[in-house]
């Protein structure tokens, strides 16, 4: 592999060794194992990347040194609500459902029907679960209650309570069994 001379072999293996970033320090690897001399075949053997990536990261280091090995930003998917319809969600779902909504409590469905209805944009189930959980909310489910259940009975029996059971003996360890049960190795695929 031809590696233009924009650094020397020395002081690529010591950005290497410095590097803290693990991804462009893979990459800088590479380039110094190429520049040394090392076959793209070895340098795959060694780092554990693909030939295509070897390739491409020793070209881009070719075209601009250092710098072109850097991660450049990745924009993503832009969002389907604005920052100011975000904003309004977040302060629905803090209000908490109104009679409108039909529904006791809030769950990712029900704000999703409503987000679809007053924005008219549509999310998948998960996708409003992931949305919820950036803008700062988690699952909650309410801790089941009997319908008949008396909290100053229950306080009392927590204060009065006092456990019966004794301690059980303890458990004899598997290394300090008498068993003389045990299968010699390699007996298994003998019997037939």
């Amino acid at each position: 592999m031809n590696v233009l001379p924009h650094n020397s072999v020395d002081e690529l293996h010591t950005f290497y060794r410095t590097e803290t970033n693990a991804r462009m320090a893979r990459r800088i690897h590479a380039v110094w194992l190429a520049r040394r001399g090392m076959g793209c075949p070895q340098i795959m053997e060694v780092t554990g990347a693909g030939r295509r990536s070897i390739q491409l990261w020793v070209a881009k280091y070719n075209a601009g040194g250092m710098d072109e090995l850097t991660d450049k930003p990745r924009t993503g998917r832009p969002p389907l609500l604005s920052p100011q319809q975000q904003e309004q969600l977040k302060a629905w779902v803090q209000a908490g459902p109104s009679q409108d909504d039909l529904v006791s409590a809030f769950s990712a469905a029900a704000i999703d029907k409503r987000v679809e209805q007053e924005f008219g944009v549509l999310y998948s189930l998960r996708g409003m679960q992931y949305l919820l959980g950036r803008l700062g909310f988690s699952y909650q489910c309410p801790r089941p209650r009997h319908e008949h259940a008396d909290p100053q009975a229950q306080e009392e029996f927590k204060k009065n309570f006092r456990p019966s059971w004794r301690k059980s003996k303890p458990i004899t360890p598997a290394n300090a069994s008498r068993s003389t049960s045990r299968t010699k190795r390699g007996s298994a695929s003998k019997a037939r």
